[in-house]
């Protein structure tokens, strides 16, 4: 059996709380460091699928509006004009992962860090694809 089999729901539950804390804190930490600081989360919009990913839609002071990838994956933002769901926000990484790993391939590796990055990329961008497609997984997402 599994440690996850094992947990009552109540401990199940408060381990994805957990993890959505750890997950939103991580959000906050990634966009501060890009010089965006967070005002409102829309929790209807965004998306948890824990323990894999979570995709946040947030405000941010200036009145801009972003979509922020966390999880067992780079952390990374986009402004909400390049999706309308998180569903199109998961796609959207993918792609955008997928072109700088070839970006960073072309360029020519140039040591063993840049080499993990652009696998570690296109690992995590065939991951969110594969989310993405899953349509039971988006079943309440407004289109």
């Amino acid at each position: 059996m599994s440690e996850q089999q094992q947990l009552t729901p109540q401990q199940r539950e408060e381990l994805e709380r957990q993890w959505q804390k750890e997950c939103f804190q991580n959000a906050q930490k990634h966009l501060a460091e890009k010089g965006i600081i967070p005002s409102t989360v829309f929790d209807k919009e965004s998306r948890f699928l824990a323990p894999l990913c979570a995709v946040w839609k947030i405000k941010a002071q200036s009145g801009k509006s972003y979509w922020v990838v966390t999880g067992r994956l780079p952390t990374d933002h986009m402004e909400i004009s390049g999706a309308a769901t998180a569903r199109e926000a998961i796609k959207h990484f993918s792609y955008r992962w997928q072109l700088r790993a070839d970006e960073i391939l072309a360029a020519g590796v140039q040591d063993e860090t840049q080499a993990k990055f652009a696998n570690l990329l296109v690992n995590r961008a065939h991951g969110l694809y594969e989310i993405a497609e899953k349509d039971e997984l988006w079943v309440n997402e407004a289109s």
